[in-house]
Parts: structure tokens; C-alpha cells; sequence
């Protein structure tokens, strides 16, 4: 066992396990003119594709490999954005499964003093792609704080909701 694995133990995570802080996963974008709708705010498909894409690189973060969008819950959109407005999506992992990743992802728009203002939350499920293109076993995900252990419970229980969606037909 190497000194790393060695301290994991020893800290109460598993070998093979990620911290959420290894998932953590920053971008921030300046809005543009391409980026708007007619009304002159941020388009919401733009800052949907942001979005997925965040989300596919804290998983990947997490997972080592290849990963897939297969689902995308609970997008709220709080406000909007301007053009010429710092627009920050920060994403970490929330929940593990076998293959699947939960993702919450935060947008705010960030002014000129540097205070975030929230525009958005989403959560997306991720999906971890071997080489045979085929779902694969991700590492388990190690919690460290009261805080990622509510967002754990809270994502255990959106997963059971999307599951019976699926048995539902939805």
C-alpha cells in the first residue's frame, strides 16, 4: 500500500476513494454578445452547455475516465445574466453509485467586488464510460464535513426519484 493510500486509511477513507474536493471544478466565462438572446440576456441553452460541460469535467475529475450526461435534474433558473457579465459555475461531486456520478453545479454572476450572485443550481448524473463503451465502477466517494453528508442523503433520495421516474415512464 503506498503512503498516500496509507494516509487515506488512516483519515476514514477507503482505498480507492475521492474526496469531493478532488471534484471541485471552477470556470468562469465572460458573457458576449454570441452568447445572448433576443432579449439581450444570456441565452439559457449557453449556460445549459456550461453547465454540462463542468459537470462531465468534475466527474472526469473524479472517475479518471470517460463520462456521459444521462440525466439533468432540478435546473433553476434564479436570474439572469448581461452581456459583459462574469458568469462562475462551480461543480463537485454530491453522490456515487456503481457507474453514476451526481453533479451539483452553482452558477453565479460575479460583479466588479468579486460577491457571487447566484443565477442557478443544477444537478446531472454522470455516467462513467470504459473502453469497451460500457458503464464502469467509479471510485467511492469519501465525505468529509456535516455539509457533504446532507447533500449525500439529499442525493441518495434524488436518485431514488429519478429511478421511479424511469419505472414510471418518465
Amino acid at each position: 500500500m503506498s503512503e498516500s493510500e496509507e494516509r487515506k486509511q488512516s483519515e476514514g477513507f477507503e482505498v480507492g476513494t475521492r474526496s469531493v474536493e478532488m471534484s471541485l471544478t471552477e470556470q468562469v466565462h465572460l458573457v458576449a454578445p454570441p452568447d445572448l438572446n433576443s432579449y439581450d440576456r444570456l441565452f439559457g441553452g449557453r449556460l445549459m452547455q456550461w453547465i454540462d460541460e463542468v459537470a462531465g469535467i468534475a466527474a472526469i475529475r473524479h472517475c479518471g475516465g470517460h463520462v456521459t450526461t444521462a440525466a439533468v435534474d432540478n435546473l433553476q433558473f434564479k436570474a439572469g445574466a448581461n452581456c459583459a457579465d462574469l458568469v462562475v459555475l462551480r461543480a463537485r461531486l454530491t453522490w456515487v453509485g456503481n457507474s453514476s456520478m451526481e453533479v451539483r453545479v452553482d452558477t453565479y454572476v460575479e460583479d466588479s467586488s468579486g460577491e457571487r450572485i447566484p443565477i442557478n443550481r443544477a444537478y446531472l448524473v454522470e455516467v462513467a464510460i470504459g473502453p469497451d463503451g460500457k458503464p464502469t465502477h467509479v471510485p467511492r466517494l469519501g465525505l468529509s464535513s456535516p455539509e457533504q453528508y446532507a447533500e449525500w442523503e439529499n442525493g441518495v433520495r434524488r436518485q431514488q426519484l429519478r429511478r421511479q421516474r424511469r419505472e414510471e415512464g418518465f
